[in-house]
C-alpha cells in the first residue's frame, strides 16, 4: 500500500512539474491554461524534458512522496478509528451530510472552472470546506435526533410480557386494576400453550392452577381497559418457555413481569428489565419496628419450644415466643425483631 501510494504521488507530482515547466517555457503565465491532454500532445520529447522528468521523479519519490504518504496513512487510520466508533445511523447521517455539502460546493463552483488550475484549486478548497461543513452539521442534527428518540422512548411505556407463573399467581389482575403498570400487555402464544397444557394435566392441583391462569387472562381482557396483545411469534429452536420469553423481550425491548426467581436472575444477567411481583409485594408490606405492639391470631405451633405461628393479611409470618398455649386465639404481642429474607419478611414477637 505504501509503495503504491508513493508511485502514484510521484507520478502526479512529476507530470504536474513537467507541464508547469512546459507552460513557463512557452511564455504563458505560470500555472495558467492548464490542459493535460493538449500539453502532452504539444510537448516534444527532448532530452531536456526527459532530464527534468527524471529529476522531478527522483525528488518526488525520495523527498516529497514519503512525507505525503505518511500524512495520508495517518489520516486514513484516524478516519478508520472514528468510523469504527460510529453506529450505523451515524455513518449514514454523516455520509448524507458530506454528499449534500459536495453537491452544493460543485453547484456554486461551476463558474470557477474556466480559470484553469487556479480555479481548480479554489474548487477543491471549497469542496473540502463545504463537505466538512456538511459532515459537522449532519452530526449535530444526529445528536438532536438521538435526544428526540430518547425522550420519545422515555415518554412511551415499554410493553409488558407476562410469564406463566405470574398469570397463575393471579395478583397481576389486582395490580393492573390499580393502573400502576403502564403500557401494552403482551401474552406470547407459547405462554398460552403452556397454560393450556397445565390446565389439561392429570394432576388436579396443576389442572386447577392452569384453569385459574386462563380465568385470570379472560378477566384481564374483558374487565380492564389495559390493551392486551397476543403474539403469535414462536422460536422452534428454543425448547424452554423462559428462554423464549427472554428472546422475545430482547427483540421487542419489553419488560418481563414474573414472580419466578430463576427467570428474574437470568433476565438481570442478560440486561432485560424485570418486574417481580414478589419483590413488589415485599416492598409494599407495612414496616414494623421492634418495640411496636400488634395483634395476631396464633394458628399453629412453631418449630422451637413453646413457639406459636400466625400470619398477617399479606402473608407475613409472625413468630410468637410462648404463643403455643394461645393457639386459636387473637392476642396482643410486642415486636422484638424483624428478619428480611429472600422468601419474604418474618416478624419475631413475644406475648405481652
Amino acid at each position: 500500500m505504501k509503495r503504491f501510494l508513493k508511485l502514484i504521488i510521484t507520478f502526479i507530482l512529476t507530470i504536474f512539474g513537467v507541464l508547469s515547466y512546459d507552460q513557463y517555457i512557452k511564455g504563458h503565465a505560470f500555472l495558467e491554461n492548464f490542459q493535460l491532454i493538449e500539453n502532452f500532445n504539444s510537448s516534444s520529447p527532448t532530452l531536456m524534458y526527459v532530464s527534468i522528468f527524471l529529476l522531478l521523479a527522483i525528488i518526488s519519490y525520495l523527498l516529497i512522496s514519503p512525507f505525503l504518504v505518511k500524512l495520508i496513512l495517518n489520516q486514513l487510520n484516524t478516519f478508520e478509528d472514528k468510523f469504527d466508533q460510529m453506529s450505523f445511523q451515524e455513518m449514514v447521517v454523516s455520509t448524507v451530510g458530506i454528499i449534500l455539502g459536495l453537491i452544493i460546493a460543485n453547484l456554486v463552483c461551476i463558474p470557477l472552472f474556466k480559470f484553469g488550475i487556479v480555479g481548480a484549486l479554489v474548487v477543491l478548497l471549497i469542496n473540502i470546506v463545504l463537505g466538512y461543513g456538511g459532515y459537522k452539521i449532519a452530526m449535530r442534527k444526529n445528536v438532536e435526533i438521538k435526544l428526540f428518540e430518547e425522550c420519545e422512548q422515555s415518554s412511551t411505556a415499554k410493553p409488558k410480557i407476562l410469564d406463566t407463573s405470574v398469570i397463575i399467581d393471579g395478583r397481576i389482575l389486582d395490580i393492573l386494576r390499580t393502573d400502576f403498570i403502564e403500557g401494552k400487555i403482551i401474552i406470547p402464544q407459547f405462554v398460552l400453550a403452556e397454560l393450556r397444557h397445565v390446565a389439561d394435566s392429570s394432576d388436579s392441583l396443576k389442572r386447577n392452577r392452569g384453569r385459574r391462569g386462563l380465568d385470570i387472562l379472560n378477566e384481564i381482557q374483558k374487565q380492564l381497559k389495559v390493551p392486551v396483545e397476543i403474539i403469535e411469534k414462536d422460536y422452534k429452536n428454543i425448547a424452554e418457555v423462559d428462554s423464549k420469553i427472554l428472546k422475545l423481550a430482547e427483540e421487542m425491548n419489553a419488560t418481563i413481569v414474573t414472580n419466578d426467581f430463576n427467570l428474574n436472575k437470568v433476565a438481570d444477567f442478560k440486561g432485560v428489565v424485570v418486574l417481580n411481583i414478589n419483590e413488589l409485594s415485599n416492598a409494599v408490606k407495612p414496616i414494623v419496628l421492634p418495640g411496636e405492639d400488634m395483634s395476631v391470631t396464633v394458628i399453629k405451633d412453631g418449630k422451637e419450644h413453646e413457639q406459636g405461628i400466625g400470619y398477617l393479611n399479606d402473608g407475613t409470618m409472625i413468630v410468637v415466643e410462648g404463643g403455643r398455649k394461645a393457639i386459636g386465639q387473637t392476642i396482643d404481642v410486642l415486636v422484638t425483631s424483624v428478619l428480611q429474607t429472600a422468601a419474604g419478611r418474618m416478624i419475631f414477637t413475644k406475648m405481652k
